[in-house]
C-alpha cells in the first residue's frame, strides 16, 4: 500500500496560483488568490524562505511575521526543490506539466542523470525541457510587460532562458538595489509584473544552516527592505512576497547512505533527486514481480522514517499534479521522499562536498511545503 500523505489545509492556495492572480489583477479579473485590480504588480520569490522559518524567527522578521496570518499560506510544489518550485511559479502550471519534476532526473534519451539548476549551462538541456508557456508570455499577448530583477551571476542562465521567458532580465546587486530597481519599474505608469529572486537566505542555510546567526541577520536585513518597499510602493501597485520552498537543518548524524545495504540497489541503474527526495531509476529488463519486491524492501528499510512510491502511485496521489506522459519517465521509478530529519546519501558518488550541506528541502513536511503568501501595497488585506 502507497503511504498516506500529509493533508493539505482546505482552500489552501498553490504556488502556481500566485503569479496568473497577479496578472488576472492587473485585468481587473477575479482571480484565485482574491488579490484586488492593480496597475502593476511585484512578487518577491525568497529561496528557501518557509513559513515556518519565519514564525521560528518572527522577532527578527518583524515586517514579514506581522502579515503572516493563517490565511498566508501558500503549498508549495513537489519535490520542493528550487527548479521545480520557480518553475512551477513563473508557468502557474505544476511540475508534472513544465517538466522539472526534481533536482535531477533521469534524461531517458541520453540514459544520463541531468543536474536541472546547471543541466543547461553544461548544454545537456534545451530550452525545450521546460515545456510550458510562462506567464510573462501569456502577460506579453496581453499587453502587460514583464521584468525579472536579479543577480548578475544569473543573467544568462539557461535555466534563468527556460523559466522567465518573456521577461526582460534586469540586473541588480544587493538586496537595496533589486528593491529599488522593483520600485522603479513598478512606478513608471504602465502595466507590469515584477518579478525579484532573493537567493541570500538559501545559499546561507546550505552553507551554515538556517538556525546560524549568519542567516538570522540576513534575514533581517531582508525584513527591513521589504517594510521599506512596501511603505513606498504607488498606491495602485501590488506586492506579493513568497518562496519557492522552505528549509529544515539535517545534520551530519542523521545522514542515511543508500548503499549500506547492497542488496537495496540490486536492479538500480541511477539514482537522482537529492538528499530529501531520492529518484531511484531500474533497470529496464527488471521484471514486474523484480521492481515490486524492490520496492517492497525499500518500505520495508525506511518506510518508518520516509513516503516510498512507485512513480504510478506518486502519479496517482497528485503529488506532480496532472502529469504529461512525456514528463513521466523523469520521475524515479521508486521515489523515496524524507519524512524525519534525514537526507539520503549515495556512498558510491565520487563527489562528497554536498555531505556538508547543512539546509536541505526537497520532501513533503510542512517545513518544506508551507509557504508565505504575504501580500503589500494594492494587495494587502483590510
Amino acid at each position: 500500500m502507497p503511504p498516506m500523505l500529509p493533508a493539505a489545509p482546505d482552500g489552501a492556495v498553490r504556488l502556481a496560483d500566485v503569479l496568473p492572480s497577479c496578472l488576472a489583477s492587473l485585468e481587473s479579473e477575479p482571480n484565485v488568490l482574491g488579490l484586488p485590480p492593480a496597475r502593476a504588480a511585484i512578487v518577491v520569490l525568497v529561496d528557501g524562505l518557509g513559513a515556518s522559518n519565519i514564525k521560528s524567527r518572527a522577532g527578527h522578521a518583524r515586517f514579514l511575521a506581522s502579515r503572516l496570518g493563517r490565511r498566508d499560506i501558500a503549498i508549495g510544489h513537489f519535490p520542493s526543490t528550487t527548479a521545480a518550485g520557480i518553475a512551477s511559479l513563473t508557468t502557474g502550471t505544476p511540475p508534472g506539466q513544465h517538466g522539472l519534476v526534481g533536482y535531477s532526473t533521469l534524461d531517458t534519451e541520453a540514459d544520463r542523470i541531468v543536474n536541472q539548476l546547471n543541466g543547461w549551462d553544461h548544454g545537456l538541456l534545451g530550452p525545450e525541457w521546460q515545456r510550458s508557456e510562462t506567464v510573462f508570455e501569456r502577460a506579453a499577448a496581453q499587453g502587460v510587460t514583464s521584468f525579472a530583477v536579479g543577480l548578475p551571476r544569473y543573467a544568462t542562465s539557461g535555466l534563468t532562458g527556460a523559466i522567465l521567458r518573456g521577461a526582460e532580465y534586469v540586473i541588480a546587486g544587493t538586496l537595496t538595489e533589486r528593491f529599488a530597481e522593483a520600485e522603479r519599474l513598478a512606478s513608471t505608469g504602465g502595466r507590469a509584473i515584477i518579478y525579484v529572486y532573493v537567493a541570500e537566505l538559501d545559499v546561507i542555510a546550505h552553507a551554515s544552516g538556517w538556525e546560524s546567526s549568519r542567516w538570522t541577520s540576513t534575514l533581517e536585513t531582508l525584513d527591513s527592505e521589504l517594510a521599506s518597499l512596501d511603505a513606498r510602493l504607488p498606491r495602485d501597485v501590488g506586492l506579493i512576497v513568497t518562496a519557492d520552498h522552505g528549509i529544515l537543518d539535517v545534520p551530519a548524524h542523521k545522514h542515511v547512505f543508500l548503499d549500506r545495504d547492497p542488496g537495496l540497489l540490486v536492479g538500480v541503474r541511477h539514482v537522482g533527486g537529492e538528499p530529501r527526495c531520492r529518484y531511484l531509476y531500474l533497470e529496464p529488463e527488471l521484471d514486474d514481480a523484480g521492481r515490486a519486491a524492490l520496492l517492497d524492501a525499500w518500505r520495508t528499510a525506511e518506510g518508518h522514517r520516509a513516503w516510498v512510491f512507485s512513480r504510478d502511485e506518486a502519479i496517482d496521489a497528485g503529488l506532480f499534479g496532472d502529469v504529461d506522459p512525456a514528463v513521466a519517465p523523469r520521475i524515479g521509478d521508486i521515489v523515496i521522499a524524507a519524512r524525519s530529519g534525514i537526507a539520503y546519501y549515495d556512498g558510491r558518488d565520487p563527489n562528497v562536498q554536498s555531505h556538508g550541506m547543512v539546509g536541505q528541502h526537497g520532501s513533503l513536511s510542512d517545513e518544506e511545503t508551507r509557504l508565505p503568501l504575504i501580500r503589500g501595497g494594492a494587495y494587502r488585506r483590510d
